[in-house]
């Protein structure tokens, strides 16, 4: 309960905290050697930059990109200020110098700046709030200003924000100019800003613009009923996650009763009913965001990376108000799963959507035309050493968990904490407490939720302190120069189901080991994952792997196969026995960073409920080439049965979108192969789209120097939902191939093609 005497923590900055580990400290080094180079890369590539050349009057031209690309300038801005924080760098603190002269001369004479409306719809301005993102850049020019002067203690870019913040104060307000943003971030920015430079107008108006949602219908921007009012959770992740930090912060400085209240049934609402267990939101591509309770699909799951990110910063804000361990366990969920699976181990590809699983055709990329999460990552990175550490007027608070050195002031003390730890693949710390001389105060240890039993010893002595109601280890004494904790946090591997509503996981388990969730990936496990099934009795142990992916910890162990099974012309036939197969799981958060293959979180406990391949034909052998690609080339030999030919949740070849044309596909062996028969399963996505069997098909093959038809053949089925199989005169050849002739106005595909012998 909030009252008045309610005491909130305050974040030890990330300015204090130096990571000397072997798990942040590269992602950290990689964000500033390659991430940022390659984000402010794009933002010249793509015009962002140009567009305030273009404003400022620096250069000629026009407005070119989306209209709210000049937010993702700032947040590259502000993750260079957060690396400047803890990395000197004075080249790249002169070329933010540049960057901010390009952005003052953009600025108008009145502090507005927004580069589309400036040169696009300059008498538009504040014209269409649900939509445009005006308050959105905003608020992301806000925060860079307040990272880049805390980490230089330069005010030039300060100056900018403060000017276009008074100016945004004296449009909006009470008898003023009345409306709300269709994306929310202005209202935390603002409460930053305020933070800043203790101008109370800036979290006054942040409190407006809360006070005043609710006055649509608009769900999907959180709109659709005042916040003091809302119990669940709706509509676009990203932007609920903003709005939310937002208003947690504003609680921090008001003590809003109801919006505190608010913000607990909310947080109960996402993290018991709509939440991943990689700490990932927003299941829907629909509407980037939430839809009903226990809606949490795998392979389609949207779950943003920008969302991920934004759980941690709304999960640090939730536990600064109650300081309670269940806010930290979210925060490391997320930050050690959904958030950075979002970035390659080399820092320079991006996945925008983190599915739970993957047929081979997810990937990262190394930048999008909305590139809101590349530009979130470089800012959110170098962020993570302000999550570890908290202070209350008599405590200091150990929330999270990795080697670093910490520089903490308390009541005017100086103390220096030092982790030293393998975490997150040891759950073995030992912290050594430095104060500058002798003095009397409470450590709070975090116990993690998925640790069943923890033990501490200070100065090699066992210590017998269960945790508090918080859920953390208080040591509450004189703390002398040295003093050492062991703390030992067992990481057994965990089995995880979920609760019975989510449809998706039913009779399925995933694997986590602390804060780590595990998945398959082909490349470890013989090509496929979709077949294999995880008994409850199967024994796995934890193996650590210094020069995979970077140093991680793996699960090892049996499970069981599904044998491969036909049934064509068949109604019943014999269960083939399963296969005992040894197993690699990997973390989900390095997925996708080696050789292409499908992947899973969830895994069946039965064999009945995985995916029976199909026996193996000569096909698999085939290289296979087209006349045109669009979709996955591979997907015609991957030996999966089509449910019918509409089809959409395996992979699919089409010829997309070539129209009413001939066209052919291939398979290419590596000695001559003898074939008499094809089969051909037809892609037909009927009224969803312009995807149709063809009207007419042949197979040729290649006799060395020319293609030519096969002889003697049947006839060439064109029907729905089977094989096509057509037999011919044996040929010997290295080469065989398919050739179509595509329906007049439409294109066409293939799902699977056999060759059985």
């Amino acid at each position: 309960m909030l009252n008045k005497s309610h005491e909130f923590l305050t974040a030890v900055p990330v300015t204090k905290v130096e990571f000397t580990d072997q798990f942040w400290a590269p992602r950290i080094e990689a964000n500033r050697t390659t991430t940022l180079p390659q984000c402010f890369h794009h933002c010249e590539v793509t015009h962002r930059i140009q567009n305030f050349e273009v404003a400022g009057g620096l250069k000629a031209g026009e407005f070119e990109g989306i209209y709210f690309n000049d937010s993702d300038l700032y947040k590259v801005v502000e993750g260079a200020a957060y690396i400047l924080a803890t990395y000197q760098d004075p080249k790249l603190e002169t070329y933010l110098d540049g960057l901010i002269g390009k952005f003052a001369a953009a600025q108008q004479e009145d502090g507005y700046l927004n580069t589309y409306y400036t040169l696009v719809e300059p008498d538009k301005r504040w014209s269409n709030l649900p939509v445009m993102h005006e308050l959105y850049c905003a608020g992301h020019l806000f925060e860079a200003a307040v990272a880049h002067y805390h980490s230089t203690g330069k005010q030039n870019l300060l100056d900018i924000a403060t000017r276009f913040a008074d100016e945004i104060d004296n449009v909006f307000g009470y008898n003023k100019l009345v409306g709300v943003p269709g994306h929310e971030e202005i209202e935390l920015a603002l409460v930053k800003l305020y933070q800043a430079t203790n101008e109370k107008r800036y979290l006054d108006l942040a409190k407006f613009f809360i006070d005043e949602r609710g006055k649509s219908d608009r769900d999907y921007a959180q709109d659709h009923i005042p916040i003091r009012e809302q119990s669940q959770i709706v509509g676009h992740a990203v932007r609920a996650m903003y709005l939310y930090a937002g208003v947690a912060d504003v609680v921090r400085y008001t003590h809003d009763k109801d919006l505190f209240e608010t913000m607990d049934r909310i947080w109960d609402d996402v993290t018991l009913h709509k939440m991943y267990i990689t700490g990932g939101i927003g299941p829907s591509a629909h509407n980037e965001g939430f839809t009903v309770p226990y809606d949490l699909p795998n392979e389609t799951a949207y779950a943003e990376t920008c969302a991920a990110i934004g759980m941690v910063f709304w999960s640090h804000r939730m536990f600064l108000l109650h300081g309670h361990v269940k806010y930290i366990d979210i925060l490391e969920q997320a930050l050690y799963n959904g958030s950075i699976s979002g970035v390659s181990l080399t820092g320079d590809q991006f996945f925008y959507v983190n599915p739970l699983a993957s047929r081979g055709n997810h990937h990262r990329q190394p930048w999008y035309g909305c590139a809101c999460c590349p530009t979130n990552i470089v800012r959110f990175i170098p962020q993570v050493g302000g999550y570890f550490y908290a202070t209350s007027s008599d405590a200091v608070w150990v929330n999270l968990y990795a080697a670093n050195r910490a520089e903490i002031s308390l009541d005017n003390r100086s103390i220096e904490i030092i982790q030293e730890t393998d975490y997150p693949w040891s759950g073995h710390v030992k912290l050594v407490v430095r104060p500058t001389h002798p003095t009397t105060f409470k450590l709070h240890l975090r116990i993690p939720e998925w640790c069943a039993k923890a033990t501490a010893k200070i100065n090699q002595k066992l210590i017998e302190i269960p945790p508090d109601d918080n859920g953390y280890l208080s040591l509450d004494r004189e703390w002398q120069l040295g003093d050492t904790i062991d703390l030992e946090m067992p990481m057994p591997i965990d089995r995880i189901i979920s609760h019975p509503k989510v449809v998706a996981d039913h009779g399925y388990t995933c694997l986590r080991r602390g804060p780590v969730v595990y998945c398959l990936e082909a490349t470890d496990n013989g090509g496929s994952v979709r077949d294999i099934a995880l008994p409850q009795n199967t024994h796995l142990e934890p193996h650590f792997e210094e020069d995979l992916l970077g140093g991680v910890t793996v699960l090892r162990g049996k499970a069981w196969r599904r044998s491969p099974i036909d049934w064509e012309n068949q109604l019943y036939q014999t269960s083939p026995l399963d296969k005992e197969t040894e197993i690699t799981a990997v973390p989900y958060h390095a997925w996708d960073n080696r050789e292409v293959g499908p992947m899973s979180v969830w895994l069946p406990e039965s064999t009945i409920l995985a995916e029976a391949k199909l026996k193996p034909t000569i096909a698999i052998e085939g290289e296979p080439s087209a006349s045109f690609v669009f979709n996955q080339l591979d997907a015609i030999n991957d030996n999966l049965m089509p449910s019918g030919s509409n089809d959409q949740t395996i992979p699919r070849f089409t010829w997309w979108d070539q129209r009413g044309t001939s066209e052919w596909i291939s398979l290419t062996f590596g000695e001559p192969k003898q074939i008499s028969c094809a089969e051909v399963y037809w892609f037909d996505d009927g009224d969803r789209g312009e995807c149709r069997i063809p009207e007419s098909w042949e197979v040729e093959w290649y006799n060395g120097t020319t293609w030519q038809p096969v002889t003697n053949s049947s006839a060439y089925g064109i029907e729905l939902d089977v094989f096509n199989r057509v037999s011919f005169d044996a040929v010997q050849t290295t080469s065989i191939r398919v050739t179509v002739q595509l329906q007049e106005g439409m294109s066409g595909g293939i799902l699977e093609w056999r060759l059985p012998q």
